[in-house]
């Protein structure tokens, strides 16, 4: 069974918490971007409801530039409801971007927690009387101990069911 040295063990972890840094970064990008277009959508709802409002022979004006063109009423509803279809399309997206990224950073989370308990659990065997055995986690906060040749451990399952592969060299 292979060991890892510890620059090896190093480079894998700062691998692992550069993803999860990229993943937040990129999770707040996305959170702030759906927060901008749930402002817009909002505004241009309440920009329909007041059109809505309005009697029909009212004359309706859109913004070009620094001027303004008269438009037709029926015109004006159309496009201000397909701008918030096209943003009622791009929050979905967002959101679910935003569900990949959380998963993403979670997944990376759980696999710093486990290596860090993983390389813990070797240097309490390596400095203690404790039998050589692996303690493997199954579930959150729940861990089986298996007995082994050697205090090595070359994969296990985190919480997520995601496996991770490693191998450390014992005493």
């Amino acid at each position: 069974m292979a060991t890892l040295s510890d620059d090896t063990l190093r480079k894998i972890l700062v691998q692992i918490q550069q993803t999860a840094i990229q993943a937040r970064r990129s999770l707040d990008i996305s959170l702030q971007q759906t927060q901008a277009k749930e402002r817009e959508r909002r505004i241009l709802q309440l920009t329909i409801d007041e059109i809505t409002t309005l009697p029909k022979d009212v004359s309706m004006y859109k913004g070009v530039g620094k001027a303004f063109m008269m438009v037709p009423r029926d015109t004006m509803e159309q496009q201000l409801k397909t701008q918030e279809k096209e943003l009622s399309d791009d929050i979905a997206n967002l959101n679910k971007k935003a569900k990949y990224l959380e998963k993403q950073y979670n997944d990376a989370q759980n696999q710093l927690r486990d290596i860090v308990r993983i390389v813990f659990v070797m240097l309490i065997l390596k400095y203690s009387d404790i039998s050589a055995s692996s303690i493997i986690p199954r579930k959150h906060h729940e861990y089986t101990a298996l007995p082994i040749a050697s205090n090595s451990i070359s994969s296990w399952t985190n919480a997520s069911g995601a496996r991770t592969y490693i191998a450390l060299a014992g005493p």
